[in-house]
């Protein structure tokens, strides 16, 4: 049976801080408000005013992170104390909660995606579906043709009037024969497969469908100003194109099968029924969010580093921190990770990436072998990836 306990602030006291370890509860607001910010301000990031029916530590909670802001009690605050454990019981109980927290997420994901990609773009982005043809036509030239097919095929759907409509057709009609690109239209298969180096959905683009990776890797991605960013590269269990599903928006980004891979379609219809049939299936739904969330506002963290060195030792750190595996002491640890991808992650201009690449390889804490990055010992990386943000952090507060 479902017991939820009650808790009580006073006013000034901290409810939750900033980097401590993740906690196994995370509460509801039920009386009062409170207010949250970071020791150091993240860009794009504003302090809020939380009050009844808000949530103060799902992320830190739901992820198994550290927590990502302080939280203080502005006045008398009693919150309803949910442990881990009860999770999905409390949203077979009461379903609006967990389509509460899950849109939260969302929406938290498109402030933070989109202050990301102005971040390491250094611009603003706008959300246009004329977008998409500068998208293909930087793959095509990349010698990516089933990327730019698809990416052509979708500015032909999406901007049939646009100024490029007549050299996108012709594109298009050149590279289709011989393109492996798969699934121009959304089908009723819950399963699809997609080739390597296809895409599976445009920026932009506009679209209802959630995956959930069962087999292979995603990149996520942006085009900017000519080079790709790399926003994640996503494994087996991993989710993404939630925001579109949840929030009816066009894509955030785009999504390109890194490898081969196999993945899930959720639509809105059948995740309506996963949420009123399939606790256990939103309870992991919303770990993966929270675990989502969590990275991205590392990678925020880690665009304040200013030294390029220093920048691709916590990326490196992030991309093993997110994994959550212990690491085994003595061995060297393989990242999976190409230079080429932690440049990309990191958006180092292509005329800096000889000069990253050799100050990277004087780094103790990393082995460059065949392009790869290899850890010698994992645990001295994140301790001194931490020392780096901490030092940045503090630099910041001295200005």
């Amino acid at each position: 049976m479902l017991q939820l306990s009650f808790v009580n602030f006073k006013p000034n006291s901290h409810i939750l801080l900033e980097g401590t370890p993740a906690s196994d509860r995370f509460f509801i607001i039920q009386k009062g408000h409170a207010r949250t910010y970071n020791e150091t301000p993240i860009p794009g990031i504003q302090p809020e005013v939380l009050g009844p029916g808000d949530f103060i530590g799902v992320v830190a909670c739901m992820s198994g992170h550290s927590q990502t802001k302080n939280v203080v009690a502005i006045e008398p605050v009693t919150a309803i104390m949910v442990m881990k454990s009860q999770y999905s019981e409390l949203i077979a109980r009461n379903t609006p909660v967990a389509i509460k927290i899950v849109k939260s997420f969302a929406r938290d994901m498109r402030i933070v995606n989109d202050q990301l990609t102005k971040l390491t773009a250094k611009k603003n982005l706008v959300d246009s579906p004329e977008e998409i043809f500068q998208i293909a036509k930087y793959y095509e030239d990349q010698r990516f043709p089933d990327i730019a097919c698809y990416g052509y095929y979708q500015y032909i759907k999406h901007c049939s009037a646009g100024i490029n409509i007549e050299l996108a057709k012709k594109k298009f009609t050149k590279l289709k024969p011989k393109s492996r690109a798969v699934y121009f239209e959304p089908t009723n298969e819950v399963v699809r497969t997609y080739p390597a180096n296809t895409m599976i959905m445009a920026e932009c683009q506009s679209g209802g469908d959630m995956f959930i990776i069962q087999d292979g890797s995603v990149r996520i991605t942006k085009v900017v100003d000519g080079k790709e960013i790399i926003l994640a590269i996503l494994k087996k269990g991993d989710m993404f194109g939630e925001m579109a599903l949840l929030e009816n928006k066009p894509r955030s980004a785009s999504a390109i099968a890194h490898t081969t891979c196999q993945l899930m379609v959720v639509n809105k219809a059948n995740f309506n029924q996963m949420v009123m049939t399939q606790p256990q299936m939103i309870s992991k739904l919303t770990t993966t969010f929270a675990d989502r969330l969590w990275s991205m506002y590392r990678q925020l963290s880690n665009t304040l580093l200013t030294d390029a060195r220093e920048r691709l030792v916590d990326m490196v750190a992030l991309q093993i921190e997110k994994l959550k595996t212990p690491p085994v002491k003595g061995e060297i640890y393989n990242t999976g990770i190409s230079v080429v991808d932690l440049f990309k992650m990191c958006a180092i201009p292509l005329e800096q990436q000889n000069a990253a690449y050799n100050q990277l390889s004087m780094d103790q804490n990393v082995k460059l072998v065949n392009s790869q990055i290899l850890v010698p010992d994992v645990n001295e990386l994140i301790k001194q990836a931490a020392f780096y943000r901490k030092q940045s952090s503090k630099h910041a507060k001295d200005f």
